[in-house]
């Protein structure tokens, strides 16, 4: 008998829509830099609107790379457009950018229920299956750990900023998206277990891309020592989830800075 719940997709839930935008710099533009920042940033830390940050990209082809965190999609837009309107933006031209959402993948609690509607005789997508979920994510969404993946703070002290986008394999033999919901939970907690061993050292935001990216996730990485992000990369590489089944795009690896400096003075 096939596995009923080889095709469930994990239950997700969402936060702040997130936009990174890249940049090269035209050096023979000379259009002024500009004292005074745009409002966008200088949100506050933790503010309900959400905050920006710029970057200086390190050993890249690009040179810049704006960092958003809003609470809608329009917002996003509001932000993409205002800084188009500000005089220095002519110095810039886009290389890269990616849309995004934060997300929590809620696997294991997708695991759980669905093996329970099948064990009294329903289904995944039921009636009883939709209410557990619902009363599931409520819970889950609540918790200190979910509220700070789905709105995530300004890291203080945390200036080195890593960037990459990511999706999961669908080759034959090497299919993320066939394996059985009890599989991809197992797989995914011990992912997880890894990265905590980094808490305190490097923050982590993932985001959710499918629908608004050719890639499916992004994650984006804060630290004091960059060196932090070869570490968590390297060992989160040897997970079974990373090694058999992720594939991934550049990655963009820059300091924090103020405005003027990040453009160069």
């Amino acid at each position: 008998m096939p596995d009923q719940t080889a095709e469930q997709p994990p239950e997700t839930l969402e936060g702040w829509y997130a936009l990174h935008q890249i940049y090269r710099i035209n050096r023979e533009r000379n259009t002024p830099a500009g004292t005074a920042e745009s409002d966008v940033f200088k949100q506050t830390a933790g503010a309900a609107d959400g905050w920006s940050e710029a970057v200086a990209l390190i050993g890249s082809t690009s040179d810049v790379m704006f960092v958003h965190f809003r609470p809608t999609l329009d917002a996003i837009g509001d932000v993409q457009r205002e800084l188009a309107r500000q005089p220095w933006m002519r110095r810039l031209e886009p290389t890269y950018s990616f849309l995004s959402v934060t997300e929590a993948g809620l696997y294991h609690m997708t695991a759980k229920l669905a093996e329970e509607a099948i064990a009294r005789g329903g289904e995944a997508g039921d009636k009883e299956y939709l209410a557990a979920v619902r009363a599931g994510a409520e819970t889950e969404r609540n918790s200190p750990y979910v509220q700070r993946r789905l709105y995530p703070q300004r890291p203080e002290a945390m200036p080195y900023v890593s960037f990459y986008p990511m999706s999961k394999r669908r080759a034959v033999g090497q299919n993320w998206y066939s394996l059985p919901i009890a599989e991809r939970s197992r797989l995914m907690h011990e992912h997880g277990l890894s990265g905590r061993r980094y808490a305190g050292r490097v923050q982590q935001v993932i985001t959710g891309a499918i629908g608004f990216d050719a890639w499916e996730w992004g994650v984006t990485l804060f630290a004091a020592d960059p060196l932090d992000f070869k570490k968590i990369v390297s060992e989160m590489r040897f997970d079974v989830a990373s090694a058999e089944y992720a594939e991934f795009g550049d990655f963009y690896v820059g300091k924090v800075g103020a405005l003027a400096e990040v453009l160069g003075g």
